[in-house]
């Protein structure tokens, strides 16, 4: 079932909720109205009452009872507060009944048998609805009970008159309450149509406009702030996908023309064979190229979708490095080099994948190699330092400008250099290692002094590794004593 709307259900809450305030306004109104009038027509009765109390308290303490009842129906039989009273005496004498009384005859308790505040009753009389009030008063020091009573038809008209009057402002109120509800939406959500409004004119060709963020500190402008910080990482990943796309077919652009070129050359007229070799080295030589940038795009990519991942587990530090002095030895007596790795001890070893690191390793060795200028040296070293090992890469190359390290890690950023002899690359490696690095919850820091050298480093966590699990479970590959880059459970 599809639900409503937000605005019709914020119509129905404010209807609901102004319409529930006008009923409990009506219904206290009326309570009020009502408890008023109760409590004014008891003040009425109990003001009767002490009439009586003050003036049998003002009669000659010499009349006896019967005197005292000619007394007051000499005053009362023609008072109109006189129609509804009567009085008795703590023996049971009555001074004094109206007609209407007797003709009634309602119960009067004695005075000792009455509370303080007296005691309420109602009674029907013809068309008339009579409220009586037996109220005990002391005068002459004697005690006496005052029953006086007052007709109620003009307080019941004017309660229903009252509850009449509600129930036809009724339909008025629930429109009012319907119309309120719609305007009171309305402006509630006129920010966000404002909002949304602005946000339907952003497009991939104008992410650099952004929303209007209202004055007030509330719910709109958190919004309105936090869509403005979406679009500003929306507007940066925009324009990296653009960078990377131009610099990606700029970079390939270059070995495909050159491809291009190479090929035409040897195609214009017929050659030996030590010509077409020559060709088809470098040939070969753009196509490695190639593959690299390829790869390296590859990588970037995977990891930017997340589909490049990184699987920590214990690695044996000197099989690693062990595997990267036989990788890149030839490739530096190639470059004239002197290539040494610290080869650490055997028991030490780092949480990571091992695939990314040795990846990470590669990238930096290939730009020590490719910056560091024939006859000098590069160094690969481990150190254990507190529960991390940190492992290292120094090089006597030429070295990075200070304005350049901040930058070395952009995506196609390539400082330049004076040397025509430095190899350009595509830009891609430094990015790639940091990517690497920040998987295993680290950092790839770099010192650098330009003519002297770098030193690129970054730590592991150790992992410590129980060698007699490994002989129990691998006896024909002890740890001690052996060759460790043949144990097959230490991920080497």
């Amino acid at each position: 079932m599809r639900s409503l709307p937000i605005r019709v259900r914020l119509t129905l809450w404010y209807f609901a909720m102004f319409a529930a305030a006008a009923v409990l306004l009506c219904a206290a109104s009326l309570w009020m109205l009502e408890r008023n009038v109760d409590k004014s027509e008891y003040q009425e009765l109990q003001e009767r009452a002490e009439d009586v109390q003050l003036l049998l308290s003002h009669a000659d303490p010499a009349l006896n009872s019967q005197q005292l009842s000619n007394e007051l129906s000499a005053i009362y039989e023609l008072k109109d507060d006189g129609k509804y009273l009567q009085v008795r005496d703590e023996r049971g004498n009555w001074l004094f009944r109206s007609k209407r009384m007797i003709a009634e005859n309602p119960d009067l308790p004695a005075p000792a048998l009455l509370p303080k505040a007296g005691q309420i009753a109602n009674f029907h009389q013809g068309t008339r609805y009579v409220r009586v009030l037996a109220y005990p008063i002391t005068a002459r020091g004697m005690r006496y009970s005052v029953q006086t009573g007052m007709a109620l038809n003009k307080s019941m008209v004017l309660v229903a008159n009252f509850r009449n009057s509600l129930l036809l402002l009724a339909p008025v109120v629930i429109l009012l309450a319907a119309v309120g509800g719609h305007v009171m939406s309305r402006k509630a959500l006129r920010p966000v149509a404002v909002l949304a409004t602005e946000a339907r004119r952003i497009n991939d060709r104008n992410l650099d406009i952004r929303l209007p963020v209202p004055r007030a500190t509330d719910e709109i402008s958190d919004l309105s702030r936090t869509l403005n910080q979406m679009l500003e990482r929306i507007d940066k990943a925009f324009a990296s996908v653009r960078t990377f796309t131009g610099n990606a077919s700029h970079e390939l652009r270059t070995p495909i023309a050159l491809l291009r070129t190479e090929i035409e050359v040897a195609l214009y007229r017929p050659r030996d064979s030590e010509e077409y070799r020559a060709i088809l080295g470098r040939l070969h030589a753009e196509t490695v190229r190639m593959t690299t940038l390829v790869e390296n795009l590859l990588s970037l990519a995977r990891a930017d979708g997340g589909a490049e991942t990184i699987t920590l587990a214990p690695i044996r530090v000197s099989a690693i490095f062990r595997q990267m002095s036989d990788a890149w030895n030839p490739a530096m007596k190639r470059a004239m080099l002197d290539f040494r790795v610290d080869i650490p001890d055997e028991s030490l070893f780092v949480l990571g994948d091992k695939q990314g690191v040795s990846r990470l390793l590669s990238i930096l060795l290939e730009n020590s190699s490719k910056y560091t200028p024939p006859g000098g040296a590069v160094r690969l070293r481990a150190a254990l330092e507190g529960e991390r090992i940190t492992l290292s890469l120094e090089d006597t190359g030429i070295g990075i400008a200070p304005e350049h390290l901040e930058r070395i890690f952009d995506r196609f950023y390539r400082a330049l250099s004076g040397s025509e002899s430095v190899p350009a690359g595509s830009g891609l490696g430094l990015s790639l290692a940091k990517w690497i690095t920040e998987r295993h919850g680290t950092q790839l820091s770099v010192q650098s002094t330009v003519g002297k050298g770098s030193r690129f480093s970054f730590s592991l966590e150790s992992a410590p590794v129980d060698y007699s699990a490994f002989d129990a479970i691998n006896p024909a590959y002890p740890t001690s004593g052996g060759n460790s880059r043949q144990h097959p459970s230490l991920a080497v």
